[in-house]
């Protein structure tokens, strides 16, 4: 092994330390709780040296949810999802998302539950996984509307918000040891069942896209410099305390 293959590999070791130590720091006590300089004392680096990799908090973040959506988007079925019926398939999703929040605890939890997502995901070119997962979904969900399998009042994000929320308290419920994994497994079914066949038995829904945050406008992603290895940032930003 040479020795640029050899600093190249430390490197990424280094860079993967210190994911791995603010993905913990980041669950167990919040995102905006965590300064770089906790995450360097976790691995035992100084604040500049982290720098060397990431420029900010927000882009160590930002690395992070774009791992955790790769690693969502590679959690698939046998059978894609345009070879399932349209309603197996919005199944096969749910069950996804659920089994993923299973095998990735961490990354489910920044992805999904951690506050400044969506603020980073307006606003970091790093996204795009999240904007292809997104149009996955959609497409899923479009498909049973022209397949008039919901009433033409139920949009495909309506669909997506009221069977997803109840799947997510299982999941928080879950996730926080309030419920047995056997326990949590049935109420997963049982809640994106019960949801669906509200839905489109002709509940009444309320919820309006134009109202949510979330996906009332498309994201605005600006271009940013990456950052330069080998040089460490010597400005201490309010993160480091």
């Amino acid at each position: 092994m040479g020795i640029r293959e050899r600093q190249e590999r430390e490197k990424d070791a280094t860079r993967r330390a210190i994911l791995d130590a603010a993905r913990a720091l980041f669950v167990q006590e919040g995102f905006a709780n965590i300064s770089i300089r906790r995450i360097a004392e976790r691995v035992e680096y100084s604040p500049a040296a982290i720098y060397t990799y990431f420029p900010s908090k927000d882009e160590i973040l930002c690395a992070l949810a774009q791992e955790g959506f790769e690693l969502l988007g590679a959690h698939r079925s046998r059978r894609g999802l345009d070879q399932l019926e349209p309603l197996d398939a919005i199944r096969a999703v749910f069950r996804r998302l659920y089994q993923f929040s299973k095998d990735q605890p961490e990354y489910f939890a920044l992805m999904f539950f951690e506050r400044s997502i969506p603020r980073l995901a307006r606003e970091h070119p790093h996204f795009e996984e999240i904007l292809e997962q997104r149009r996955k979904l959609m497409a899923v969900l479009d498909r049973c509307a022209d397949g008039k399998l919901f009433p033409a009042s139920v949009s495909s994000l309506a669909i997506f918000r009221v069977v997803s929320m109840g799947l997510f308290g299982v999941i928080a419920l879950r996730l926080a040891g309030r419920l047995l994994d056997r326990v949590a497994d049935r109420l997963a079914a049982d809640t994106v069942e019960a949801a669906i066949a509200g839905l489109r038995a002709g509940s009444h829904v309320s919820y309006r896209a134009d109202l949510d945050a979330t996906f009332s406008r498309p994201l605005t992603l600006r271009r940013l410099e990456p950052p330069i290895r080998g040089t460490a940032r010597t400005r201490v930003r309010d993160q480091v305390r």
